[in-house]
């Protein structure tokens, strides 16, 4: 009976195990295909978008999907002078490049305070930042308005940082708090211990070993300050201060019945540059920093 049994195990198990084997061949299979087709449906538009820019209006008009004649890489030069997408990116760069410092140096302060410091209104302060995550940005439009136009700051690039930093801030903290939460204390009670103060542990050993956190939440706020739009619409006016979505949308919107296609899609593709730049060689960081997340 024992070895009838063990047969018959030797029997049923690989028809088990072919059945498994087959069920994830099938699972690979659609998975790699969903795969492919969403990454058809990000490339094509950025490979269409990139080639139209070296075309003329004509070309891009009369036959959209066709490759250029010539390479045209006067619309590029077009769309940074004349359209002046050079002076937008300029101020794209000095509001996003200060605002993402302010908000890294601070968030990273607070999430460490609050994530190894137990005193009096600590939830309450993580809690508060957490509710700043579900407060839409459209409902602080108006209030934010006045405040700054108290200030002076209304229309103007610094105006635009704060406005940014303030935005920013909780999902920074929220992203970092947890990072912070799981650094082993006995290396900051080494550090102490060694005479360093509150200040040469934070900035000297807890945020090193915090980098594969700080790197992705830069990434993360990088891309969405270089794609704000709402805000520097509501809040900035004078055209020489816009960034780089006021300009795309003016340059669109002035230029009427007689836009340079050519020039439009050159600009596009400015704009959009520095941020599959920035994934491209960030993305191992960000990699690395899915997997500690998910080890700790």
């Amino acid at each position: 009976m024992t070895t009838t049994a063990g047969e018959a195990d030797v029997v049923v198990r690989p028809r088990a195990s072919g059945k498994r084997d087959g069920e994830g061949k099938g699972v690979a299979t659609t998975a790699h295909i969903a795969l492919i087709l969403w990454s058809l449906l990000v490339i094509l538009p950025l490979v269409w978008t990139l080639l139209s820019s070296f075309k003329s209006t004509q070309e891009i008009l009369g036959n959209p999907l066709s490759l250029p004649s010539k390479l045209r890489f006067g619309n590029y030069a077009n769309a940074w002078t004349t359209a002046g997408i050079g002076q937008y990116f300029l101020n794209t760069v000095i509001v996003v490049g200060s605002a993402l410092v302010l908000v890294m140096v601070l968030g990273a302060m607070c999430a460490y305070v609050l994530a190894r410091f137990q005193f009096f209104g600590n939830r309450v302060i993580y809690y508060s930042m957490l509710g700043g995550l579900t407060f839409p940005v459209f409902l602080a439009i108006v209030p934010l308005f006045f405040v700054l136009k108290n200030f002076g700051l209304l229309n103007t690039l610094p105006g635009l940082i704060i406005t940014y930093v303030a935005f920013a801030l909780p999902f920074t903290v929220f992203f970092l708090h947890s990072f912070f939460k799981a650094l082993p204390g006995e290396v900051y009670e080494a550090a102490q211990i060694d005479g360093a103060g509150e200040w040469r542990s934070f900035f000297s050993v807890m945020l090193p070993m915090a980098r594969p956190g700080m790197a992705s939440v830069a990434i993360f706020n990088f891309l969405g300050l270089w794609n704000q739009f709402l805000l520097p619409v509501a809040l900035n006016t004078n055209s020489n201060n816009y960034v780089l979505s006021q300009g795309m949308a003016s340059f669109a919107s002035q230029a009427g019945y007689a836009v340079d296609f050519g020039a439009l899609f050159a600009a596009v593709v400015i704009t959009v540059a520095p941020v599959l730049v920035v994934y491209i060689f960030f993305q191992r960081q960000l990699q690395v920093s899915v997997t500690a997340g998910g080890v700790k």
